[in-house]
C-alpha cells in the first residue's frame, strides 16, 4: 500500500511525541547525510538535556481531517506529550524520560499568564498546563524544578506537524500489537499484528489511551513505541537522502522563536555528533509513579510522582549515567505506571 507524499505547498513537520525526537534519539541514521551546520549546540560536561514536547494544537488541520481522525473539539494549547531526552557527554547512550500530563507539579512564580495577562503567583497545576499559561519559557522552569536537571533545549510541535511528516514517510510506519487495540475517543481500531500507517491513523494511535485500559501510561509507552519504528522507516531512505533530511531538520524547527528552542542547524550539528549511535544504546522509561493524588482544589486529579524513585532516575542523568534497573525502583500503586526501561531495539515492530 503506498501512501500519500504532501503537496509542496505544505510544509512537513515532525511532532514531538514521536518524530520529534528523532534526532536526538536514533542520529546513527543521519550518517553520511549531516553536514556540520554549528557549533553553538551546548555539549555540557555532563550531558545535554532536550525537552520534547507534542502540543494539543489543531492549527492547519482541515475540517475533514477533524471528522476522519476524531479530532474534533478545542485544543487546549497544552502538551500532550512531554519526553525528556538526555544524550551523555560521550554520545554513546541517549536516555528518554517520559512524564506524564496529568503530573502534579508546582509551577513557578511570579509569572504572567499569556491567556489573561493575570500575573500568578506559585501556585499548583498539572504540569501540561504550564505550557498554556506560560508558554515554553514556564514550561522548560517547571520541568527543571521537578526534576533538578538542566533543561538546555525544547523542541515542541503539533497535530499539523506530525500528520504531514508520517505521511512522507513512504508505505507509512510500521505499528504492531499483540492484542486487539479499538479506543472510541480517537477512533483507533486494530487488530493484532504490523500495520503500516499514515499520518493521521498514526496520530489516533499515539493519541489513545482507551484502547488497552492502561490509560495515559500505555499511550506513552505507544509513544515511544512509535518513535522507534518511525526512526526505522526514515533509515530506510529519508534520512540518507540529504535534500530530503534538510527538508525535515528544518521544518522540525519550525519559526516559533523561544530562547532556548533548538534551531535547524542545532539539530544537524546533533546528528553529526551522534551518528554512530546504535538503537540498543537507546532506552525509554516513564518516570516513577506512586499512585494518584487526592483531588486538588481547581485542579482535579493527577498523577504523583514516587519521589524516590524519580530522585534515582533524574540523579543518575544528573551524574551522565544510565537510568536505573526496573528492581530498583519501588513497584507503583497502580499496575499500568510500573516502572520498566526499554532499549530502543526491542521497541522496533518485527
Amino acid at each position: 500500500m503506498k501512501f500519500p507524499r504532501p503537496r509542496p505547498a505544505r510544509r512537513p513537520l515532525v511532532a514531538a511525541a514521536t518524530l520529534a525526537a528523532l534526532t536526538a534519539l536514533f542520529p546513527g541514521a543521519f550518517a553520511g547525510a549531516v553536514s556540520v551546520a554549528s557549533r553553538d549546540l551546548p555539549a555540557p560536561e555532563r550531558g545535554l538535556n532536550l525537552l520534547v514536547v507534542g502540543l494539543d494544537g489543531r492549527k492547519g488541520v482541515t475540517k475533514e481531517e477533524k471528522e476522519r481522525f476524531r479530532l474534533g473539539g478545542q485544543g487546549c494549547d497544552c502538551t500532550d506529550v512531554m519526553m525528556l531526552v538526555h544524550v551523555s557527554a560521550a554520545g554513546d547512550r541517549v536516555e528518554v524520560v517520559s512524564l506524564p500530563r496529568d503530573s502534579l507539579a508546582s509551577l513557578p512564580g511570579e509569572h504572567r499568564d499569556r491567556r489573561t495577562g493575570k500575573v500568578h503567583a506559585p501556585h499548583q497545576a498539572k504540569i501540561n498546563n504550564a505550557w498554556a499559561e506560560g508558554g515554553p519559557d514556564l514550561t522548560v522552569e517547571t520541568v527543571e524544578s521537578m526534576t533538578g536537571l538542566s533543561v538546555h533545549r525544547y523542541l515542541a510541535v503539533d497535530f499539523r506537524r506530525f500528520m504531514d511528516t508520517v505521511d512522507q514517510v513512504d508505505d507509512g510506519v510500521p505499528i504492531c500489537t499483540e492484542q486487539p487495540l479499538k479506543d472510541p475517543a480517537t477512533g483507533l481500531d486494530l487488530q493484532p499484528g504490523t500495520k503500516r500507517v499514515a499520518g493521521g491513523e498514526a496520530l489516533q494511535y499515539v493519541r489513545s489511551r482507551r484502547a488497552d485500559g492502561q490509560m495515559d501510561f500505555g499511550r506513552m509507552r505507544k509513544q515511544q513505541r512509535f518513535v522507534a519504528n518511525a526512526l526505522g522507516r526514515l533509515r530506510d531512505g529519508v534520512l540518507d537522502a540529504p535534500g530530503r533530511l534538510g527538508e525535515v531538520a528544518a521544518t522540525l524547527r519550525g519559526t516559533a522563536a523561544g530562547e532556548r528552542g533548538i534551531s535547524t542547524a542545532e539539530l544537524l550539528a546533533l546528528a553529526a555528533r551522534l551518528r554512530n549511535l546504535p538503537p540498543e544504546r537507546t532506552e525509554f522509561a516513564t518516570v516513577p509513579v506512586r499512585g494518584f493524588n487526592a483531588n486538588v482544589e481547581g485542579v482535579g486529579s493527577t498523577v504523583a510522582w514516587d519521589e524516590e524513585g524519580a530522585a534515582e532516575v533524574f540523579g543518575r542523568l544528573a551524574e551522565d549515567r544510565p537510568l536505573p534497573a526496573a528492581e530498583a525502583v519501588a513497584p507503583s500503586e497502580i499496575q499500568a505506571a510500573a516502572y520498566r526501561p526499554a532499549r530502543g531495539a526491542s521497541l522496533i515492530c518485527p
